[in-house]
Parts: C-alpha cells; structure tokens; sequence
C-alpha cells in the first residue's frame, strides 16, 4: 500500500508505495482511509518534540471504510463508514469497567507504537513499521481492534467525520467528560487550535455563562468567536492571568489548558478561582515541569488539576453522541477544517500547522 513515512525525526515525510499490511487477525478490522487530518501530536513526533521510534506510520484523525474484518467480529461489514479513534476501549479491563475507557490498556499504544499483542503489522522491506499514536493513519490501510472503528450513518461526510476522532472527541470531552462543566459556569481556553476550539464549543454545548479564550493566532481568536467565545485575549498583549480575573471578579470556574505547554498549565493555576479546576489537555514536551509553588497555597486553595487522555471518552459513546450534536447544529465540524490536501502534500500541511496557518488541515488518500 502508500503511506506517507517517517524515517528519521525532524526530516520531511516520505511518501513510499511498498509498505505491507497483514491481514486482520481475530478482533481486528482493516480499514482503508479516505480522509486524515493533521493533529499537533503528529508534528511532534514528526520533529522530535516527542521522542519517538523510526520508521513510523504518523497520522490519528481519520475515517474510512471497513476493508477486511478478522475472525469474531460483529456489528461491522465491508464498506461501512467508520470513524478511527487512537484510544479503543476494550470493555474488560481494570479501567473500561470503571468508566475510564479512554486509559484502557489497548490506548497504551499510543505510548508503544504498536497493536495490543505488540506486533505492528506493519512492514517494508522486511522491517517493521512502527503504528504512530496507535492508529499510522497517514495510510491506504490501517489496522485496529474492532472497537476502534466506530460506524457512522452513511451520508456524514467523511472528510468533516474524522475530525471527531481526535480534536473534537479530545476537546467537546474534556469539557462534558473530563471536567463535567455546568452550565452558567465560566471557562478559560488557553490555546486555540483544534482541541482548543472544540473545548470553545463543548462550553457552549453546556451552556457556560462566560468563555474566555487566549491565543497569539488573531484568526483563531476569531474564529473562536463564531464558536460562542464571549472574550479573546491576545496573550502576546494582555496578562491573561489578569484579565481572567478582572472579567469574573474570582477567577474561573475552569481552565483547560489545549497547546502543550507547562507554562500555560500554570497561568490557568493562576486564573482559576478557589476551588476551580484546571484541565490539562494538550501534551506538553517530556522536558517541561509544571511548578506549584508554594505547595501549601495550593493546598488550602482547594483547586484541582486534572489530566485527560481524549476528552476521557469512550469512542463507542461519545463519536455517535458528537455526530448527534452536529446533527442538531449544536456542534460546527466545518469550521474546524480549513484546507484541504492531497497526501501528496502532507509535508506542507505540517508546514502549516507549525506556523499557526489555518486549525485543520484534512489531507485525502
């Protein structure tokens, strides 16, 4: 098959047409991928941020078609439409059981880079290919546990679909999952790219009385507005920390920290009220430390500091609930993808996102 591989970090993509893929084996499905969007967790393996193994298959926020299904497995044919999602629930396990789906033992790939039995069905010229962030979606083909295809009704587009699978399940999730927002709360945004603005839109789902939003990128800011945004804040201009605190006279409710910087995790420490909570939702680089000093303070302020690993959700839940929404016009797809590419040039779709061009770039095989 073609896929677009990476083979040494920091050096561009290189589209290759000799990869092979195996068969599925029991519990397994092949899909073929028709659209694939560009996630930040992509460009930083892609340039090393994230360390990662070599020669990898990048690429996570995809939808397809069923292609071959292995031994076992029901409720999906050949030629179903399908939404992928890097974290699939196994349902039996220490974490599925609690409700705590997206840190199931089969979404340890993502750290792996490989299937649940530690194959990666991947190979060229006798090597094997690594399953970047569990999926190596940058791909004719991929294959995943069944419960990480998840069917969509026929007439969703599939080129709006796959954005759920990462930047809107991650986003909309850490809001409705992940923090449980109230509505009439207020929200502080910090970073507005794909999860960023899908966190705008899951605050308004619920009905959060006041949005605040931070981002360098004016037309994200702006974008951010149309998403139901009530404040944006230039943080190369305003203290945000201050604003925060002026425009709610406490501080925030919630902060959700979406651009993976430890610095950002700390300014929503600041801008978060007593007993507010603060999400961390991007994936700052492993180097990074969030400092709470003094620890006393933080103690008594009684404030809270959550993790989130895809919004907390259970793909086989919350993809058909997000689609829903969008259905009933509650949550916009469209504007999240703002250019369109070829897998051609992917490498220019990587271009774009570190230079803050655009929020999503789906590129189509």
């Amino acid at each position: 098959m073609r896929a677009a591989l990476l083979e040494v970090q920091g050096q561009p993509l290189r589209l290759r047409d000799d990869v092979e893929i195996e068969q599925p084996r029991a519990g397994e499905v092949r899909v073929r991928i028709r659209h694939c969007s560009v996630c930040h967790s992509d460009l930083s393996l892609a340039d090393g941020t994230f360390p990662g193994p070599v020669p990898i298959i990048l690429g996570h926020e995809a939808a397809g078609v069923v292609d071959a299904l292995g031994p076992g497995v029901e409720g999906l044919a050949p030629g179903d439409p399908v939404v992928l999602t890097p974290c699939p629930p196994c349902g039996s396990c220490y974490w599925c059981v609690r409700g705590e789906a997206s840190t199931c033992t089969q979404s340890q790939g993502i750290q792996t880079n490989a299937l649940p039995d530690g194959r990666t069905g991947l190979s060229r010229g006798g090597r094997s290919i690594y399953r970047g962030m569990n999926l190596a979606a940058f791909a004719e083909l991929v294959l995943v546990p069944a419960t990480g295809a998840v069917k969509i009704p026929p007439d969703v587009p599939l080129d709006l679909a796959c954005v759920i699978g990462c930047a809107v399940q991650t986003g909309v999730g850490a809001v409705l999952n992940t923090a449980g927002v109230e509505a009439g709360a207020t929200v502080l945004v910090l970073g507005l790219g794909g999860v960023g603005l899908s966190v705008v839109q899951g605050a308004r789902v619920v009905g959060a009385a006041r949005i605040l939003v931070s981002d360098p990128v004016a037309e994200r800011r702006e974008i951010a507005k149309r998403f139901g945004a009530t404040d944006c804040l230039d943080p190369t201009t305003d203290d945000v920390v201050a604003r925060a605190r002026d425009l709610t006279g406490v501080g925030v409710d919630y902060a959700f920290e979406t651009a993976g910087r430890a610095r950002l995790v700390e300014a929503g420490l600041a801008a978060a009220r007593n007993g507010g909570t603060v999400v961390c939702v991007g994936a700052p680089p492993l180097g990074e430390a969030i400092q709470i000093a003094p620890a006393a303070l933080f103690v008594v302020s009684g404030k809270k500091l959550l993790g989130c690993v895809l919004g907390s959700c259970n793909s086989v839940r919350d993809i058909p609930r997000l689609l829903w929404l969008w259905r009933a016009g509650r949550l916009d797809l469209e504007g999240l993808v703002t250019s369109r590419r070829p897998i051609d040039e992917i490498n220019q779709a990587f271009d774009d996102l570190a230079a803050g061009r655009g929020v999503r770039t789906v590129l189509s095989l």
